[in-house]
């Protein structure tokens, strides 16, 4: 983790950014817009390093919010949850090690509402497999608040769904 923001779904890439020019065009050898500089990890501090841009995808949908609502809008459910690897799995006694498991849920937010719980374990979401934090982070703040989603998760050993209305972050 880059410990930039909490939303890190970047493309990795060897073009120098210096710091002061990053917002420049990361584009593709036909001149293609690809993504947009943003920040790079250096020990020296200066362009040797390994960059990172933020997908022209995300750059367009920020910002169509900020030119709508003033503000990028971003679904959340107030949950913590964190990758479940083998010593997590035995010290829980879980029988799976893929998704990911809700450490915290925030007093009053849309997952304590819907019932969530520390411990649970998210397998899906939409449909769509959970295997690490950053999928579970990209797939819950890719949504509108005010979206419902579908949570397949694993509690006490049983699978259930549970369905979250997604709100934006107070």
């Amino acid at each position: 983790r880059l410990g930039i923001n909490t939303f890190e779904n970047f493309i990795q890439t060897d073009a120098a950014i210096n710091p002061g020019n990053s917002g420049g065009a990361l584009v593709d050898a036909d001149g293609n817009l690809v993504g947009i500089n943003t920040a790079i990890f250096s020990r020296s501090g200066g362009y040797q390093g390994i960059g990172f841009a933020i997908p022209t995808g995300m750059a367009q949908a920020v910002l169509e919010d900020i030119l709508r609502h003033g503000r990028p809008l971003r679904g959340w459910l107030g949950i913590e949850a964190h990758e479940i690897n083998a010593e997590i799995a035995r010290t829980l006694n879980l029988k799976v090690t893929d998704g990911v498991i809700v450490t915290g849920v925030a007093r009053d937010g849309p997952a304590h509402r819907a019932g969530l719980q520390p411990g649970d374990v998210i397998r899906s979401i939409d449909g769509k497999q959970i295997t690490t934090g950053g999928e579970a982070l990209v797939a819950i703040s890719g949504r509108k608040p005010g979206s419902r989603l579908v949570l397949k998760i694993l509690r006490d050993g049983r699978e259930m769904a549970v369905e979250v209305t997604a709100t934006e972050r107070p």
